[in-house]
């Protein structure tokens, strides 16, 4: 696979379990979305014992085993919201009230969550992945970043900025106009006060700062952004799933650190959102057998698809007039301010908007916008990056408004 752009897709054939489009036929689709739940109960059971065993273990072999275990608690993270965004799409449980209990209650609340809130929002990603709704395109717009921009932004995951900054937002909803999220907010707190009062009574205070609270800020946030851009990082709005989500081979180690519960099987899931992440691997089964998934376009590995995400620093300006799966009309790439034209037409004058103003070189070539030609050597890495993200984000630099300089 070239870059985060896919050329061509295989056809998918008609066949008794799958649509030409990829959809379930609907005997299969009927199949598929059966809740198993007494299995998923056993799960939930499960994932408690597990967290009971780490906290022990933390507690009986310390402290050697602290940096064992502090890991394996950023992991229950991905585990008890993994299980929590099956209860969102109400397929944990038969019984609604059931499902909604233990996705709030028992999944939720202890990892810090407001499952009502993720639910509103997460209806919105499955309606339009990157439509004007996507609540989660600050996670993974603007991919291919460069090498140093992907170790900045994990560096900041795994030493708990963005996870205190993320923290902060979730304790001024206490004070938010919505009541709604207020009186979740306390009842998220009132968990958290039972997982403190359980420590301190068990004689071991520093568990939950250090080995519940610490783990959720870094190891969590790092799991959570390698996770959702090896989702959807470098894709484009298509109402073809395949160029929205990508599809990576699952394997033992990333389904037990990365994507536990079958949430790696990301593209089935989007295929159609209602089939519970048990009956996942018979779907994806089922769209391999009809040609809609295979390995043209499949990345055969987590650490595959994350190299592919660390692209040196190139602009391409992009028509978004044309369709995205078609790709743009032309493109120029940029090197220190000054444009080359990859084999077509060179924008018109009547395609720009009358603000924006291209200063031309010499040889008539046209130049990028001011915003994204801001590059010193004495600048800080820090502005430069800002100036770089400023010129991908904002419609000043970026006229005309339908076209983008992104980074690529």
């Amino acid at each position: 696979m070239s870059g985060m752009v896919i050329t061509t897709l295989p056809a998918c054939r008609e066949t008794a379990l799958i649509r030409p489009d990829g959809r379930p036929q609907p005997a299969f689709r009927e199949q598929l979305r059966r809740i198993p739940s007494w299995r998923n109960a056993w799960s939930v059971l499960f994932l408690y014992v597990q967290t009971g065993l780490v906290l022990w273990a933390t507690v009986a072999l310390a402290p050697w085993v602290w940096p064992i275990t502090f890991v394996l608690l950023g992991r229950t993270f991905a585990q008890y919201l993994s299980l929590m965004h099956d209860a969102a799409h109400r397929l944990l449980f038969r019984n609604k009230r059931v499902n909604d209990f233990v996705g709030r209650w028992l999944l939720g609340y202890p990892s810090l969550t407001n499952v009502d809130g993720y639910r509103r929002v997460h209806a919105a990603h499955h309606r339009e992945e990157f439509g004007p709704d996507e609540p989660d395109l600050a996670l993974y717009v603007g991919y291919p970043i460069t090498p140093a921009s992907f170790r900045r932004k994990l560096w900041r995951d795994a030493t708990g900025r963005t996870g205190s900054k993320l923290m902060l937002q979730f304790l001024l909803s206490a004070r938010s106009p919505d009541q709604r999220s207020r009186h979740t907010f306390w009842k998220i707190m009132l968990v958290q006060a039972v997982l403190l009062g359980a420590a301190i009574i068990s004689g071991h205070w520093w568990l939950y700062p250090f080995f519940w609270l610490g783990p959720y800020l870094t190891v969590w946030r790092v799991i959570n952004r390698l996770r959702s851009i090896a989702e959807h990082g470098g894709m484009h709005a298509s109402p073809d799933r395949r160029r929205t989500t990508h599809a990576v081979a699952q394997h033992p180690l990333a389904r037990f650190l990365v994507v536990p519960y079958r949430i790696g099987l990301h593209l089935p899931h989007h295929v159609d959102s209602g089939v519970p992440f048990r009956n996942l691997p018979q779907l994806d089964a089922a769209l391999r057998q009809a040609g809609y998934l295979d390995d043209s376009f499949e990345y055969p590995s987590y650490p595959a698809i994350w190299k592919a995400l660390r692209t040196p620093h190139r602009l391409v300006f992009r028509d978004l007039t044309t369709s995205p799966i078609a790709g743009p009309a032309w493109r120029h790439r940029c090197t220190l301010g000054t444009t080359t034209p990859t084999g077509s037409p060179t924008p018109s004058s009547t395609t720009r908007s009358s603000a924006c103003t291209w200063p031309r070189t010499p040889s008539g070539a046209h130049t990028p916008p001011t915003c994204c030609r801001r590059r010193s050597p004495t600048r800080s890495r820090r502005r430069e990056s800002v100036a770089w993200k400023r010129c991908v984000s904002s419609a000043r630099c970026c006229c005309p408004p339908v076209a983008r300089w992104t980074i690529r």
